[in-house]
């Protein structure tokens, strides 16, 4: 190779050198100019703190009673002639169940009154007899002992009518204990005897159960600290309770408390509590399980905020607060109590402030935020 043509490679690398140098410079400047656009914030969801009233509320998880059951059964013996009620029927006070054969009793009650009858006349006999032995006895025409056997005869007779009576009466009440009737309002369960069936007075199994369900029960334990505060307010005031079935899309059912405990339960450490539900629509069934709240009282112009933008760390709890700057500002609070899904904040927060729910992971103090649409 020549000399000139080594010069020109030469020259030739050198300028490819420089033109390098120069490219690499432009794409440093243009790099540096779009560093200067603002870094987006971390996206995060926020709710307001809000003023408002809250109920003061104790939850727990309950179980409905019917306020009346009653085992029905027979008190006269006999052969069920008739049944006149379904199972699980709903039946109002004096409606007639089952009828047991009557004429063993009719019988009876005939015989009761032909005696009766009988010893009345006897009756309406010696009492004339003694009219008219009264005169004889003061002239001396019969002896004072004739007079007193009848006077004697007379008052046997006047108890055995009594007696007589008497009999007449459980005989009535006999035969009306063969129509056996519901002592209550309430829903039949199973019939536990069929028409033909020969039952017994007093037998030990019941013909049917029947439950009282309008009004009733639904009993619930609280732990016993809650107690004086339950007595407190309910001291000025029915309380609410609200009975809420566990199945979806029914409505709470609500009543009142009537009952607490004359004793806390030293095994559990709770007082049992029964409120009483009109239950009219039949919503409740005895035996049903359910989430209850009681309401003691209703808190005024609390702050209330969304229970998930409350965090907890080692110096206590705490909210991340966005400011006007959309930058995040770690605020220390006081949680009183929950409320639902929202918190009740004693201390650290004022109605409108901006508080962060969803995104607090990525946050620091101070760090830009943007807040997600529709938030």
């Amino acid at each position: 190779m020549n000399a000139s043509l080594f010069k020109f490679i030469r020259l030739t690398s050198s300028a490819a050198a420089v033109a390098a140098v120069l490219w690499a410079g432009a794409c440093s400047s243009s790099g540096n100019k779009g560093s200067g656009r603002a870094i987006p914030g971390s996206p995060v969801s926020v709710a307001l703190a809000v003023q408002k009233d809250v109920p003061l509320e104790i939850a727990s998880v309950g179980r409905v009673e019917a306020i009346s059951t009653v085992s029905v059964k027979a008190q006269v013996g006999g052969e069920v002639t008739a049944v006149y009620f379904k199972e699980g029927q709903a039946v109002r006070k004096g409606d007639r169940l089952l009828t047991i054969d009557p004429r063993p009793f009719e019988i009876a009650l005939k015989q009761a009154e032909s005696l009766l009858e009988k010893d009345r006349a006897l009756l309406q006999n010696a009492r004339a007899d003694v009219a008219r032995y009264v005169g004889l006895v003061q002239k001396d025409y019969v002896t004072k002992e004739q007079y007193d056997t009848l006077v004697a005869n007379r008052d046997v007779l006047i108890a055995a009518v009594k007696a007589d009576e008497a009999s007449v009466a459980n005989g009535h009440l006999q035969l009306e204990y063969t129509n056996v009737r519901s002592p209550i309002d309430g829903r039949t369960g199973s019939l536990m005897i069929d028409p033909g069936n020969i039952i017994k007075a007093n037998d030990v199994g019941p013909a049917v159960v029947i439950y009282q369900t309008t009004p009733i029960y639904v009993t619930f334990a609280v732990p016993e600290q809650h107690l004086p505060r339950i007595k407190e307010f309910m001291a000025k005031e029915p309380l609410k309770t609200e009975a809420i079935p566990t199945a979806n899309g029914q409505p709470p059912v609500l009543g009142v408390l009537t009952f607490v405990d004359n004793a806390i339960d030293q095994a559990t450490g709770t007082i049992i509590l029964k409120a009483t539900m009109d239950n009219r629509d039949g919503a409740l069934w005895p035996g049903q399980f359910l989430n209850v709240r009681l309401t003691l009282t209703t808190e005024k112009g609390v702050i209330v905020a969304p229970s998930q933008a409350v965090q907890t760390g080692q110096a206590g709890q705490y909210v991340y607060v966005v400011k006007d700057d959309m930058t995040v500002e770690l605020r220390p609070v006081k949680v009183g109590r929950a409320y639902g899904e929202e918190s009740v904040i004693a201390e650290g927060l004022k109605p409108g402030d901006r508080v962060v729910t969803d995104g607090q992971l990525r946050l620091a103090p101070g760090a830009r935020v943007e807040i997600k649409a529709g938030r």
